[in-house]
């Protein structure tokens, strides 16, 4: 998947798809920097020139994953959405992102505007669609396109329409399902109720893992012999694998509070783990520069992601935009004053509060870090959250040269473990919840939950989760599903009962379609 500047937005260039999405009858040239990717079909390629071969449906796939990352790397909404409402991170000075930190999504900036807005995500679905619709066509011209080839790629289309719904359902609640593609304009109609798309969802998902291998161009038996004739270290960490129909799954499940499912997801992903060759990662793992958070997981045994967009610097895809290290690094790691978020120190402190904790702790005598994996220059007003920090290649790197090589990861063991744990509690099953627990706090070198000073189970793991878990997207999805597990939280019980924890719906898209309404919570807002 390759990316490439294209233009200006302001003082910030975004990531978008070269030559591959051309291969997508569902995209039109760019117009413009305000409307970067919001895309429509327009036939780009004529349709008697696609869907021949199975070249064709190799590009088209690939194309694909390429809408998918640029959908949550534009504006770094993978972090607006996620991280940053009510979360641990403060602004510096820019005006947009406060306003999503204090939830005044209603804001005319242009920003919020644009995060607003769905058709990015809606690319993605209409991309799938048109897939699931001519792929038939390319295994009738192509014998080469073998039946397990076109299972495989199949599988693999759902799983990134179902994700495009679930991160539209998060953000949105009630979305227009659409399940056949269109050409120009997007279909006209109303809002589905999230239920009936989550049902969707998870049909979908169930039907992609049955495909879906564990590895590719590997021995396994949904994946014989090689993929697209590309070896195993081509495709491992890039593609849709079962794990990754099973985490995902897991979260969808999660967000329904549907536990005895989750329960049982993460089971699965957990206990085949060593199938997909994935593995827990130790605090130096996690953090370093050329580890998990790089490329497809780094120069050490985590060599897989679960589920993740790479933009892997070897292979063109590093990018100023697009990265959470755009908002969070400063000096000395890059040629930047001071970085556009950052976490208090109040915050820092209260947190990780535990002398021994490897992600980072304090000397209480000398007032000086013993571990600074997370954060560095913490004796300035503003420390630098430096947990992920892949510049370039995140083995060599130039701080003058801002390109950042990170991947948008969604989920990895470590979160899977920590939400297993939240289903236990909640199930009763505090044991079992404790220990999952426990082998988490055990890789970051801290003391074993203690429940007479510790409190709540519940509350506990949701507080590992916050600190594991920082600046990787967690943050406010976490907040709504404890609060709907607790509901102790007047203010925001009132978010959920009225519909807060959702984003507007852009005013440019209810213009347009006049079946859509508008989120009640942000009606006269």
């Amino acid at each position: 998947m390759k990316y490439s500047f294209f233009c200006t937005n302001n003082y910030r260039k975004a990531p978008v798809v070269k030559g591959l999405l051309l291969m997508l009858l569902c995209v039109s040239t760019f117009t413009g920097c305000q409307k970067l990717l919001d895309i429509d079909s327009s036939h780009a390629v004529a349709e008697k020139n696609m869907w021949n071969s199975h070249e064709d449906t190799r590009s088209a796939l690939i194309g694909v994953y390429g809408l998918m990352r640029a959908a949550l790397a534009n504006n770094n909404a993978f972090w607006m959405y996620g991280e940053l409402r009510d979360g641990d991170f403060a602004s510096v000075q820019r005006q947009d992102i406060d306003a999503i930190i204090k939830n005044n999504l209603h804001a005319p900036l242009d920003m919020l505007n644009d995060l607003s807005n769905w058709r990015r995500f809606y690319a993605v679905v209409n991309a799938a669609n048109l897939f699931l619709e001519h792929v038939g066509d390319v295994k009738q011209r192509d014998q080469r396109y073998s039946e397990q080839n076109m299972n495989v790629d199949v599988a693999q289309i759902r799983f990134l329409r179902a994700f495009a719904y679930f991160n539209m359902v998060r953000v949105w609640g009630d979305v227009p399902l659409i399940t056949t593609s269109h050409d120009g304009d997007f279909v006209n109609k109303p809002r589905d109720k999230q239920a009936t798309v989550l049902a969707f969802i998870e049909k979908e998902l169930q039907a992609a893992a049955d495909y879906l291998p564990y590895n590719y161009s590997s021995d396994d038996p949904q994946q014989l012999g090689q993929y697209y004739n590309e070896g195993k270290d081509k495709w491992n960490g890039v593609l849709a694998r079962k794990l990754s129909a099973y985490a995902l799954m897991a979260h969808v499940a999660a967000w329904q509070a549907k536990y005895s499912y989750v329960a049982a997801y993460t089971k699965f992903v957990i206990d085949n783990a060593g199938k997909g060759t994935i593995s827990f990662a130790n605090s130096d793992q996690l953090t370093a520069s050329n580890g998990f958070f790089s490329g497809r997981g780094g120069n050490n045994v985590i060599s897989n992601h679960m589920i993740a967009f790479d933009f892997e610097f070897a292979n063109g895809d590093a990018s100023y935009s697009g990265h959470l290290e755009e908002l969070t690094l400063a000096a000395p790691l890059v040629s930047k004053r001071q970085p556009e978020i950052y976490v208090p120190k109040d915050t820092i402190l209260g947190l990780f509060d535990q002398t021994v904790d490897d992600r980072f702790s304090l000397d209480s005598i000398k007032g000086e870090p013993t571990s600074d994996r997370y954060f560095t220059s913490f004796d300035s007003h503003t420390p630098i959250f430096s947990k992920i920090k892949v510049v370039q290649d995140g083995a060599t790197s130039d701080p003058d040269f801002r390109l950042f090589g990170s991947a948008i990861i969604f989920t990895r063991l470590e979160e899977i473990a920590l939400l297993r744990a939240e289903a236990l509690a909640v199930l009763g099953d505090t044991g079992g919840a404790a220990d999952l627990l426990n082998q988490i706090r055990d890789l970051r070198k801290l003391y074993h939950y203690n429940a007479e000073k510790e409190g709540d189970l519940i509350n506990a793991i949701f507080r590992e989760r916050r600190k594991e878990l920082m600046g990787e997207g967690w943050r406010w999805f976490d907040i709504i599903r404890y609060n709907k597990l607790k509901r102790n939280d007047a203010r925001f019980n009132q978010l959920i009962d009225q519909g807060g924890i959702y984003w507007p719906v852009a005013e440019s898209l209810l213009s347009q379609n006049k079946l859509l309404v508008q989120n009640p919570y942000w009606i006269n807002k």
